[in-house]
């Protein structure tokens, strides 16, 4: 997979999560300034990050909307900036098409979308427009499901063809960790994580301090990093071509020992 000009082929890659948000669910506040989202960047890429994903809206479970606009003034500005100043690719975290273009023409390199193209119709075609890759997860209304696993898989095939239908061709697929599912369905869908690859897309896996992890042992937000870091080794033996991480430095030692371990 290409991102950015930069290839992403044969082993697992992290992305590090950059929130210039106020009321994210663990790191809200402390990067929503530009000379902190800047040093935190060239921290992440000094530990070990591959992509930095820039996030301008909380999206964790009854998050409030804000607008288009405010979304883009806090997104464009940082992705400029990190592009003028490190050689990286930068993912924009969004559903929206208006932050999405906006954060196109300053320069990010990806889209990654928590409804998965299905929410805003315009969506794949901005993203085509300006030749972005895209990271589609998917996400649901209501957590109701009849055949909980190929439900998942089924609504990422649409992702996709709706994504290559508009001329995107670099494309990975993200279950969907904490968005419309219970604890053990969490678990479940790490657990079948190796199912998403029917896609015929690369996987990125995103657990990081997510209720999940809380929730299956007992810890707040800012006591997950283990927990998440088996959830990244896992990624890596199920064949996982990204984990998107608050962790950098822990995550890719963890990864890269288990690499090392299967020869990889």
């Amino acid at each position: 997979m290409k991102i950015g000009g930069k290839e992403f082929n044969d082993r697992t890659y992290i992305m590090g999560i950059l929130n210039v948000t106020d009321n994210s669910f663990s790191d809200g506040g402390k990067y929503n300034t530009l000379d902190a989202a800047l040093a935190h960047t060239e921290e992440m890429i000094a530990e070990g990050a591959d992509i930095i994903d820039v996030g301008g809206e909380s999206t964790h479970p009854g998050y409030t909307m804000i607008s288009d606009e405010e979304e883009i003034a806090r997104v464009a500005p940082v992705i400029e900036r990190i592009k003028s100043e490190f050689d990286i690719p930068v993912s924009v975290d969004t559903y929206k098409s208006r932050v999405c273009e906006a954060a196109a023409r300053a320069g990010a390199d990806m889209i990654n979308d928590i409804w998965g193209f299905l929410r805003d119709k315009d969506m794949a075609k901005t993203a085509a427009k300006y030749n972005m890759a895209a990271c589609l997860m998917h996400n649901k209304r209501e957590a109701v499901y009849t055949d909980f696993v190929n439900e998942v898989v089924e609504s990422l095939n649409e992702s996709v063809k709706i994504a290559r239908a508009a001329g995107v061709t670099e494309i990975a697929v993200d279950p969907g960790v904490g968005f419309a599912k219970s604890c053990e369905q969490n678990l479940e869908i790490i657990k079948e994580v190796a199912r998403l690859k029917e896609t015929g897309c690369p996987v990125l896996l995103g657990t990081s301090r997510k209720s999940v992890i809380g929730l299956t042992l007992n810890l707040p937000a800012d006591e997950r990093v283990e927990g998440t870091l088996a959830t990244s080794v896992y990624a890596v033996l199920n064949g996982c071509r990204f984990v998107r991480v608050h962790d950098v430095k822990e995550n890719k030692r963890a990864i890269a020992m288990t690499e090392r371990i299967m020869g990889i």
